[in-house]
């Protein structure tokens, strides 16, 4: 009776290709990752820069005062940054409303912005 002796193991070639496709998996989970992350820091802007624009337009709605100035800049502080807001006031058909845009954005300078919100606004008597 004869036994023969075989060696069980994986080749260079073998590992190789097993290291090529780790390497290959998970360079695109980083990637994924890393989209992920951009993603939910960007929707995070988005949210914190709308609020900022309710909060100003909130504000317009209950100072009243008319006419509402047009070009109008300012800035809040929110989540430990500071939002820099610029509304623009559009007339309409109706002589006694008008029509608010608030744009809201990081540059002081308004290149980039974030996010708006629009209402219109009603002359009180």
């Amino acid at each position: 009776m004869s036994y023969k002796h075989s060696s069980s193991g994986m080749t260079l070639l073998e590992v190789m290709v097993a290291l090529l496709i780790f390497a290959l998996t998970a360079t695109a989970i980083m990637k994924a990752a890393s989209e992920h992350l951009t993603t939910v820091s960007q929707i995070e802007d988005i949210t914190f820069a709308t609020w900022v624009a309710n909060n100003r337009l909130s504000q317009l709605h209950i100072d009243q005062t008319w006419p509402v100035k047009n070009n109008k800049k300012g800035s809040q502080e929110m989540a430990g940054r500071t939002w820099y807001w610029q509304q623009t006031v559009e007339k309409t058909s109706d002589s006694e409303m008008v029509q608010v845009d608030v744009s809201v954005g990081l540059d002081e300078n308004y290149k980039s912005i974030v996010s708006s919100a629009v209402t219109f606004i009603a002359k009180q008597d």
